[in-house]
């Protein structure tokens, strides 16, 4: 009987991903989570500066305040 191509697809994956891909090792994998924790520190930074000059410059245009 011929193989589902769903389940060929899924043992391939599998194989690929068991045999074929290399994976970091925990220090490796250590270092791009801090990374990327200071990343987006510094992102959300400059999002933030730049949310709170577009406030003060409405509510200077507005006279909101």
């Amino acid at each position: 009987m011929k193989k589902l191509k769903l389940l060929t697809d899924i043992e391939e994956s599998y194989t690929e991903l068991r045999y074929k891909t290399s994976w970091p090792t925990k220090g490796q994998l250590i270092k791009s989570a801090i990374i990327v924790l200071i990343a987006s520190i510094i992102i959300a930074a400059i999002i933030y500066c730049m949310d709170k000059v577009v406030d003060t410059l409405m509510h200077f245009i507005y006279g909101l305040r």
